[in-house]
C-alpha cells in the first residue's frame, strides 16, 4: 500500500469521520429531546427559559453537523 502526501488536505468525509460525526449527532439529538419534554413539562419560568436554552445549543449544534455532512467533507473555512 502506497502512502499518499497532499500538498492540501482532501475534501472528503472519512469513514472514521463518519462514525464520529454520527456519534455527535446522535448524542446531541438524545439531548434536544430530552430538553424538549423538559421544556414542555416544567412549569417554573425560570428554568423553562434554561430548558430552552440548552434545547436552542443541542439544536444549533445539530445543524452544525448536518452542515458538515452536507458540504460533503468541504475544508474550507467560512
Amino acid at each position: 500500500m502506497e502512502n499518499k502526501i497532499y500538498n492540501e488536505v482532501p475534501n472528503i468525509i472519512t469513514g472514521k469521520d463518519l462514525d464520529y460525526l454520527s456519534d455527535m449527532f446522535n448524542w446531541n439529538y438524545e439531548g434536544l429531546k430530552k430538553m424538549h419534554v423538559a421544556t414542555c413539562q416544567v412549569q417554573d419560568e425560570q428554568i423553562k427559559t434554561i430548558t430552552e436554552k440548552g434545547y436552542n445549543l443541542f439544536k444549533n449544534n445539530l445543524n452544525v453537523i448536518l452542515s458538515i455532512l452536507n458540504e460533503g467533507g468541504n475544508n474550507e473555512q467560512q
